[in-house]
């Protein structure tokens, strides 16, 4: 199965190409621009480079968020129009997830984290069990109060690893957790690969989506929601 992925949710964008669960080729930078306005010119190098064209792909698989707003919606809109013209099934991957599925770590709770901007993390809870890891609850964004307040109620329960793709991000608030109980794994921010593997394992399971059903989970609302104020 040829698979491609797409991470437009944040700053460190990328696209990658998989053939089941091998790497083809992956093309990331690093800029102050959202990378959906560079996702383009990536995805034409990266198929010119492996000879192949968006119709010799069998599934999309595309960051369904959080993050940013305009990149999500970029990247959610471009995977969705390919599904559609092209008749193949899409899958809509959690970043968070994609952060936590780096980490091999087998401690009960494991807690990966995204940079939310405005001093906020989002973060889920993902729940480690004999063969399984699953999200407890929803996912969520919180103040650094917020945020050590929620690992200290975790831990309360057994060992937790937070998981990262930022050493500088929890800079600040790893002092604050108890270390015996709490460890940081840091992975890489590069996504795309993993929402690949993730879109696959999907895919043999059975779990994909149609263009329709797709949808971004924003976890916090956006800055034009949180500005309105209803006319006098």
């Amino acid at each position: 199965m040829l698979i491609l992925a797409l991470d437009t949710s944040s700053i460190t964008g990328s696209v990658a190409a998989l053939r089941d669960e091998t790497l083809l080729g992956v093309v990331s930078t690093r800029g102050l621009e959202n990378y959906s306005s560079r996702l383009f010119r990536h995805l034409d190098f990266l198929l010119q480079d492996l000879s192949l064209g968006l119709k010799d792909f069998d599934l999309f698989a595309v960051s369904a968020g959080p993050g940013s707003f305009t990149g999500l919606r970029v990247g959610l809109a471009a995977a969705k129009g390919w599904a559609e013209v092209y008749s193949k099934p899409v899958a809509g991957i959690s970043a968070l997830e994609a952060v936590a599925a780096q980490s091999p770590s087998c401690a009960p709770v494991l807690v990966p984290v995204l940079d939310a901007r405005r001093s906020q993390f989002y973060f889920g809870v993902y729940r480690n069990s004999p063969g399984a890891r699953s999200l407890d609850g929803d996912e969520r964004v919180a103040t650094p109060d917020e945020f050590v307040e929620a690992i200290g109620a975790c831990s309360a329960e057994g060992p937790v690893t937070i998981v990262a793709a930022d050493s500088a991000l929890l800079r600040d608030v790893m002092p604050r957790l108890d270390s015996a109980l709490v460890q940081l794994h840091l992975v890489s921010c590069v996504l795309a690969p993993t929402i690949g593997l993730l879109g696959y394992d999907r895919a043999r399971r059975g779990a994909l989506s149609d263009s329709l059903s797709l949808d971004a989970n924003y976890v916090r609302r956006s800055d034009a929601e949180l500005n309105w104020k209803c006319p006098q």
